[in-house]
């Protein structure tokens, strides 16, 4: 009673937190479900699969159900299948899913292959040993557009995004016996479940899906062309074209296409390979005439061509957003909304306009950092048991206030800090991403092994220019010890302090494992995990677990370091001002060291873009190094920020780097590891 009395605030802030996280996570689910008009479920589905090897296997496929109360096995309503993006699950498709379930559709949301809850690899959508980087049908390998390619398995896998099943032999099989598998990644297996729930009219279905997600739409178009339950409309949000000559395109069709065109795309292909920012050169090319069936050159954006009646409606639309967030666009949706609606008919008075899921977001977001906020103040409160007590040592600040450095000589080593982590981002991560000899059988997130590469690297820099000042000391009689570098306390300062880092490590585990079991309940009981549009925080399946031990190890010696660096041996001046002026004033150097090669990469990339000339990096070097790791860096900044925040609070309280930079070091492996891609 008496611990409860000297930390009642603490105390406060850990109650009020938790009750924040159910209380936004219950209404975010109350507008999920139309607060009683919507029942909304997960599943899964038990389907077969080929693997690259000839075997073919079983394994589920995990979806979130949408269906309006209307719907019935009298009253049966049409449907329409959601598939995500590359790096996302299903729930980046509730957007969409939301505002079309509350128009009185079925929907159903999966997560593909390598995604969120499923349990077949990415990988069994198969590649061939050859890419194109055109629109497929315009390639040629007289112009080496259409080229062989040798490196790891995921390499290939990601080489051929673009490339699918329907396609004619010449593209989706080689000569050694590869071949592209299952371009749906679950979306065929997945629309036929839909089309055989006993209330949904499957004369009235369609299918959209975003990024990776519209190739896998293309894909289930394809395989239901011509057939009594063919999509009524295929919805491509950010999506590539190809010509009839990469098809057999007498025997396919593909009825009523929509394609949303994000104006900001980071990705070439979707940008039909334009160098430049999304323009009227787009809307009036060969491709896209050839799409909209008009003469080349008089397409028009944001007009529908064709006949609804026969199938042949054509329409491009052009936002005005970026790749990642055309998935949660306004405009996007009500356009949707009105193409649905003259393709299979709704039955609703909702407006198109009249959309709520930002609202869900936000709350959701605002559950994500109650969550955090939880988490700190019970780590203020484990600081006062005598078993983690020793680990708060506040006097080091003080006592590390020779390591600060002159406001000149700061900023010297920040701007080498800045452009040494912001130039090797996108080379290493790319590395990482698909070329990096990795064992693929144990190291198996796509996104991770850009991290792994690009944090490894930094590793190196971070050891090299620890021991240069080190070796430079030792040669003038002067020491630098492990506690000004913060990697042991003021009373052991001849090696590292291993009590002290494995206490450090044992609360960082404790705080994420109190999150753990928030996210876990309201997963169970709301349905929804931690996020913003973008997985954050999931829970583990047993193989994503697995994939966490994996990375961790990398991830906490790379933040340990990183922590080492900003807040030990560059400490800066404002490390021990008091309150909350001191607080900020001490942040954002903090900050910018952690982040602020990600923003220098920001302005490169998108000044130019939204200046017409098209993705910075792209015109910098080449597009090989843009596109997915580019579009993440606005999912990244802000993930980091709240790091530094984490990190900057914990050292100012405990003059102790290990309890932030572990804990840190936790949730970015999670965010990783939890829900992204697996091969």
């Amino acid at each position: 009673m008496k611990f409860i009395k000297e930390n009642c605030k603490t105390w406060l802030v850990l109650i009020i937190s938790i009750l924040i996280v159910f209380l936004s996570m219950g209404i975010a689910h109350g507008i999920q479900t139309g607060f009683g008009e919507i029942d909304v479920s997960l599943g899964a589905i038990e389907t077969t699969y080929q693997t690259m090897d000839g075997k073919t296997k079983q394994g589920e496929v995990a979806y979130k159900l949408y269906v309006p109360k209307t719907a019935s096995a009298t009253k049966r309503k049409g449907a329409v299948l959601l598939l995500h993006g590359y790096q996302n699950d299903h729930e980046t498709s509730a957007a969409f899913a939301l505002e079309l379930a509350r128009r009185n559709l079925v929907v159903m949301a999966i997560d593909e292959f390598g995604h969120g809850g499923t349990s077949i690899s990415m990988i069994n959508r198969g590649y061939v040993n050859r890419k194109v980087t055109v629109n497929y049908g315009l390639d040629s390998e007289t112009d080496k557009t259409n080229v062989e390619i040798r490196g790891p398995s995921r390499y290939k896998v990601m080489m051929n995004f673009s490339n699918m099943s329907f396609f004619l032999n010449k593209y989706s099989q080689d000569e050694e016996g590869n071949a592209i598998l299952d371009s749906s990644m679950g979306g065929i297996a997945s629309y036929a479940h839909l089309a055989n729930l006993p209330f949904v009219d499957n004369k009235k279905m369609a299918v959209s899906g975003h990024s990776m997600g519209t190739w896998a739409s293309w894909s289930v178009g394809a395989a239901y062309s011509e057939t009594e339950i063919a999509p009524k409309a295929i919805i491509l949000q950010a999506g590539e074209l190809f010509t009839k000559d990469a098809y057999d395109s007498s025997a396919l069709s593909f009825p009523n296409v929509l394609l949303l065109t994000a104006k900001w795309d980071e990705f070439a292909m979707f940008r039909d390979y334009s160098k430049q920012t999304v323009n009227d050169s787009v809307i009036k090319n060969e491709i896209t005439s050839e799409f909209l069936g008009v003469g080349l050159g008089s397409g028009k954006w944001n007009t529908t061509y064709g006949d609804f009646a026969n199938g042949t409606a054509r329409r491009r639309e052009l936002i005005k957003t970026n790749h990642r967030l055309l998935t949660h666009n306004k405009k996007a949706i009500a356009t949707t909304i009105e193409w649905l609606d003259q393709a299979i008919g709704l039955d609703t008075s909702i407006k198109k306009t009249n959309q709520v899921f930002l609202a869900k977001e936000c709350l959701v977001l605002f559950a994500t950092l109650a969550s955090l906020t939880s988490s700190v103040a019970l780590m203020m409160l484990l600081f006062k048991t005598p078993f983690f007590n020793s680990l708060v040592q506040p006097e080091n600040l003080k006592h590390r206030s020779k390591n600060v450095k002159s406001e000149r000589a700061w900023w010297k080593g920040a701007i080498a800090t800045v452009l040494i982590a912001g130039l090797s981002y996108p080379f290493m991560t790319q590395l990482g991403h698909g070329l990096l000899p990795l064992p693929e059988s144990i190291f198996r997130m796509t996104i991770g092994n850009g991290f792994f590469s690009w944090y490894l690297f930094l590793i190196i820099v971070m050891i090299i220019t620890t021991m240069i000042p080190w070796y430079r000391a030792k040669k003038h009689n002067k020491e630098i010890n492990y506690f000004d570098i913060g990697l042991s306390g003021k009373d052991n300062p001849k090696k590292i302090d291993w009590r002290l880092l494995g206490k450090s490590a044992l609360l960082a585990l404790s705080l994420t494992v109190f999150m753990y079991l928030q996210v876990f309940i309201t997963e169970k009981a709301f349905l929804l995990d931690f996020r913003f549009i973008w997985p954050f925080f999931k829970p583990f399946s047993g193989e994503r677990f697995l994939q966490f031990l994996v990375y961790l190890p990398i991830f906490i010696i790379f933040f340990i370091l990183n922590n080492s660096k900003i807040y030990a041996q560059m400490q800066n001046s404002s490390a021990n001002l008091p309150g909350f002026k001191g607080f900020i004033a001490c942040w954002w150097k903090n900050a910018l060291l952690m982040v602020g090669g990600i923003l220098l990469l920001i302005l490169i990339e998108y000044i130019p873009f939204f200046l017409g000339a098209g993705p910075g990096i792209d015109h910098l070097f080449s597009s090989t190094f843009g596109g997915p790791f580019m579009s993440l860096m606005i999912v990244f900044v802000p993930q980091v920020l709240v790091f530094s925040i984490i990190c900057t609070f914990t050292y100012r309280k405990s003059g102790n780097i290990y309890v932030g930079s572990i804990t840190v070091a936790i949730l970015a492996c999670w965010i990783i590891t939890g829900g992204s891609a697996i091969l």
